[in-house]
């Protein structure tokens, strides 16, 4: 995903939760909670950054957004964001509960089991204080690879997010939650995810997969969205979340998505449960869409090629020769880094493996992997060798997923982080 296009997704986001009518805390047995999550920064990710008028009071919605999109340099209508070509502004109004550098993956965990002490912020600190009854709605939006999700200076891996789950089941935070996920790989941050949570998590691509960007904008040189996230977006908006199920909206998500594929883990139960059961929205205006009619989605692209394209795209449309020259230099540094990575992992993988047992192909089973394991490799080649959290090395996600086949093929994490060492020295 790009940083900025979740930020309109947020947005919008928050505006399906606005409240129409006040609900007073606790008059109902069941309290719906919401946290929507865009993790990255910077224009280039526009698509990944923006949820209100679902009946849920504002104070039972935590938003956290890197907040640099609608007045940067590039907007050529500040303080505007849209999610669609001539869309309307989805940025008026929307919250900032988290924003900058209090957007990491320590604070959503902490906000996420109401520990308001494990919040690292100043100024108000608003967790989602949850009790038994109460449901809880999910989305995160940004980049991922094989078994973690990046925020702009943290990563959020698939054994902490577990970890958290698990022990807000055992202590009763909630009685069922549902996560939404928009990132590559995304698949494979649920792979351990057990049905007994009642956690029902659907995500934007299978664990060996790229999510996919869309609408190409040829004004704000950046996309506007993510296919996923304006396909779920677009099924919320236009169906009536009484009358449908979650199971209704992955049906759909099958049918329509042509990028990545959406997956479900956990719970699916959950799946039979009407969409009103976390966010409620009634169409103003009746209107039967069938699923061949869908979205038309123009320039599906797969995340990890969106950096290029939005610099192909800037050079086809400057005029200043010497603008032109800069942003050539700025793509071709961006593949002699891209390049350098391959290398580096690959030889990596060949020093680990010697006998090219860990091929890259897909239908790996990342549910044989350990997620400590793994989480411990990839901090290390993080810190040792490229820091996905630099602009400059973004594009290290796209090779994460060779050291989770390494975990899963058995190779110790201490044999893994020796070769990382060795090779980086």
């Amino acid at each position: 995903m790009e940083q900025g296009d979740e930020e309109t997704l947020v947005s919008i986001l928050y505006s399906s939760c606005e409240r129409e009518i006040s609900l007073p805390k606790r008059e109902f047995p069941t309290s719906p909670w919401v946290m929507l999550v865009a993790g990255s920064n910077g224009w280039d990710n526009y698509r990944h950054q923006i949820a209100h008028q679902n009946g849920i009071p504002d104070d039972q919605i935590v938003v956290m957004m890197y907040d640099d999109i609608a007045y940067n340099n590039n907007n050529p209508y500040p303080g505007k964001i849209i999610n669609k070509p001539n869309g309307p502004d989805v940025y008026a109004g929307v919250p900032k509960d988290y924003i900058g550098e209090d957007v990491t993956a320590e604070n959503f965990l902490a906000a996420l089991k109401g520990d308001q002490s494990a919040v690292k912020k100043s100024g108000p600190k608003k967790v989602i204080a949850s009790e038994g009854n109460d449901t809880i709605f999910v989305y995160l939006s940004d980049h991922g690879s094989t078994g973690l999700f990046s925020f702009p200076k943290s990563t959020l891996y698939a054994y902490d997010l577990i970890d958290t789950i698990v022990l807000m089941t055992t202590k009763k935070h909630f009685s069922k939650m549902v996560i939404y996920m928009e990132s590559c790989h995304s698949g494979s941050m649920f792979t351990d995810l057990s049905g007994d949570f009642h956690v029902y998590a659907v995500t934007a691509a299978r664990a060996d997969e790229n999510s996919y960007a869309c609408y190409e904008d040829t004004v704000r040189k950046t996309y506007l969205a993510d296919e996923f996230s304006a396909r779920w977006m677009d099924f919320i908006e236009t169906n009536d979340s009484k009358n449908k199920t979650f199971r209704d909206q992955f049906s759909y998500l099958q049918e329509t998505m042509k990028g990545s594929h959406s997956c479900r883990f956990g719970d699916m139960a959950i799946g039979d449960c009407p969409i009103s059961v976390m966010l409620n929205n009634t169409p103003k205006t009746a209107h039967k869409k069938t699923n061949a009619e869908g979205l038309n989605l123009t320039h599906l692209t797969p995340s990890h090629e969106v950096p290029f394209k939005i610099l192909e795209l800037r050079i086809k449309t400057e005029s200043d020769e010497v603008k032109i020259q800069d942003l050539m230099g700025k793509y071709e540094a961006l593949h002699q880094t891209r390049a350098k990575i391959e290398r580096t992992v690959q030889g990596i993988r060949q020093h680990c493996c010697p006998g090219a047992v860990v091929e890259d192909g897909r239908g790996e089973n990342f549910s044989r992997m350990d997620l400590h394991a793994f989480k411990s490799v990839a901090e290390h080649f993080r810190t040792t060798c490229f820091d996905w959290h630099k602009e400059e090395f973004q594009i290290t996600l796209a090779y994460m997923d060779v050291f989770a086949r390494l975990c899963v093929h058995g190779v110790k994490a201490e044999r893994i982080i020796e070769v990382i060492t060795s090779i980086s020295g």
